[in-house]
């Protein structure tokens, strides 16, 4: 289609013909042999601007071929719009949020720019074909700390695989697969060793894929499992028990008292606050307050506080499993040796009061030895480099799930693919750019 500008728009030249112009392909300079001129069309907010480009064929002298023709640098050859407005797509696409039918109002709104949901993803085709990906991989292994995320992602019908430098706070790759499992995982994993990566310390959730690879790949790294991983498995078990006591309490009744039909008179409301609340409001009071047992210490205000002392005088089980909490954190403290942690862990497994509550037990059985050195591996490292969770590739994978879920069009492998590879490409030089986290910071909550 030949795009002209009509009267009253506004038109700019540029020019681009020069006597003798370098072969796209070898370089070598050809000779010019016709005038041409064409319209391209830029953008401006609120009004229209045209390129008015003059440029030129040549007769080539090499092999290469017979002719070609010159092109300004800011103008792809055959191209209807300038890169201005390819890159206002991208930004729309991978900075915005937005996905094609809102790119498209968006620049029809800004710039007056009627485009075509295929030119969109023309533009993508665009900014990956201007990735320097192999570049991107130098500058991550040449700033690697020798510590390493790994998780997977899942995408629809395909998992995606990433690992980030946390200390560092770059991504380092990636890997789209139509399954999870371990020879995907090896082959991911070998080639991050190709590229050159030998991480120190590896830190993953509890997932199954990771422990046998990471010590066939890298037999002489330490492997991390993320501790806020394992604290949500237990604090789990101890909700369980907090919810069989809440049933408990709920199942006694109000002790033996009859409630009349009908609205309570005011000397019956009087009488009811003079006896206290009967136990299934005790057992709702419990169930409303339930996550002061797992909260940490330190960071109840007043008013939990006392909402705990209330909880513990409805039902006092629920001291025990709120020590039992306490002493689970104590274990992943980094203010401690590894020594000091292991004893710890002996001892908390030996007390008798813990093993008489089920839900307790089977929390117990998650700390079980060869596990548990695992998620105390940080403690082996220095005191600034003490990374206990993945909570870097976590917040990765967040921003990814929430980019790709406005995006319903993109659900085919090819189009997945030439997505992630331009945002993770985005993220890399955001990460790039950033400061340094001090060196005596830890990234995992406390």
């Amino acid at each position: 289609m030949c795009m002209k500008p009509k009267p009253g728009e506004k038109v700019v030249p540029v020019r681009c013909r020069p006597a003798s112009y370098p072969c796209p392909t070898c370089g070598q300079r050809g000779h010019r042999k016709r005038h041409l001129d064409r319209y391209v069309r830029s953008i401006a907010y609120g009004a229209v601007v045209w390129l008015h480009v003059f440029y030129a064929a040549y007769t080539a002298r090499c092999d290469c071929c017979k002719t070609f023709r010159s092109c300004p640098p800011d103008i792809c050859p055959k191209a209807d719009y300038d890169n201005l407005v390819r890159q206002a797509v991208l930004n729309r696409i991978l900075d915005d949020g937005m996905n094609a039918e809102r790119t498209r109002k968006a620049m029809k709104r800004d710039f007056l720019l009627d485009l075509s949901t295929g030119f969109l993803y023309d533009c993508l085709e665009w900014g990956l074909h201007r990735l320097n990906e192999s570049q991107q991989r130098r500058l991550a292994l040449e700033h690697f700390s020798g510590y390493l995320n790994i998780d997977e992602l899942h995408l629809g019908d395909y998992t995606l695989l990433l690992a980030t430098d946390p200390l560092a706070d770059r991504v380092v790759g990636y890997r789209l697969v139509k399954i999870n499992d371990q020879a995907h995982m090896r082959c991911f994993v070998r080639t991050l060793q190709y590229w050159g990566f030998e991480p120190k310390v590896v830190v993953t959730d509890g997932s199954n894929l990771y422990p046998a690879v990471i010590q066939e790949v890298w037999p002489t790294a330490k492997h991390q499992l993320c501790v806020f991983h394992v604290l949500q498995d237990v604090t789990n078990k101890v909700l369980e028990g907090v919810r069989r006591l809440r049933r408990q309490q709920a199942r006694r009744g109000n002790g033996g008292r009859k409630r009349r039909r009908g609205r309570q008179s005011q000397k019956q409301k009087q009488r009811a606050q003079r006896r206290g609340p009967t136990n299934k409001e005790k057992a709702k009071f419990v169930y409303k307050h339930r996550f002061l047992i797992v909260k940490r210490s330190e960071n109840l205000r007043k008013k939990e506080w006392d909402n705990l002392v209330k909880m513990f005088r409805y039902l006092p089980e629920l001291r025990r499993l709120w020590h039992f909490c306490g002493e689970v954190y104590q274990l992943f403290s980094t203010e401690q040796v590894i020594r000091l942690a292991r004893r710890r862990r002996t001892l908390l497994l030996k007390k008798a009061s813990y093993q008489e509550v089920p839900e307790l037990v089977q929390a117990m059985n998650l700390l079980e030895g060869t596990k548990f050195d695992k998620m105390v591996a940080f403690l082996e490292c220095s005191q600034g480099a003490r990374v206990r969770t993945n909570n870097h590739v976590e917040r990765t994978n967040r921003k990814l799930r929430f980019d790709e879920k406005v995006r319903y069009k993109f659900r085919s492998e090819r189009s997945l693919d030439r997505f992630l590879r331009l945002r993770l490409h985005l993220l890399a030089q955001q990460g790039s750019t950033a400061a340094p986290p001090p060196a005596n910071t830890d990234s995992s909550p406390n």
